[in-house]
């Protein structure tokens, strides 16, 4: 089990492509690169979950605090889920009523109410 994790600036914003399974041994790894581009002063993030596999409630908690900081900082995260299996897990921890959750990375980088830099 393992993830990666990299980073782009895609129109001023930063989109995050992650891959593989984030859980409590790979969650660190996440949170490092997440916790280093917002002190770095990126805080309008796009966190592309296409290519994840499987999340537990490790991820979940390091991208709700992800989430504090940044709108913290009067700033944003967006992400892309397009599996159903990974929206499950935030419907059921209602998540999905938290985060603003995009099917697209396309959709997000479009959306109506982001900062264009």
């Amino acid at each position: 089990m393992d993830v990666t994790v990299s980073s782009t600036t895609v129109n001023g914003r930063t989109v995050v492509d992650v891959t593989g399974e984030v859980d409590v041994y790979t969650a660190p790894a996440l949170r490092e690169r997440l916790t280093a581009l917002v002190e770095s002063g990126r805080t309008d993030l796009v966190v592309d979950l296409t290519a994840v596999r499987f999340m537990d409630s490790t991820g979940l908690g390091l991208l709700v605090g992800v989430l504090k900081r940044i709108r913290g900082l009067d700033g944003q995260l967006q992400l892309v889920i397009d599996a159903e299996r990974l929206l499950k897990v935030f419907r059921i921890t209602s998540l999905d009523q938290v985060f603003t959750i995009r099917e697209t990375r396309e959709e997000a980088l479009g959306a109506p109410g982001t900062a264009e830099d």
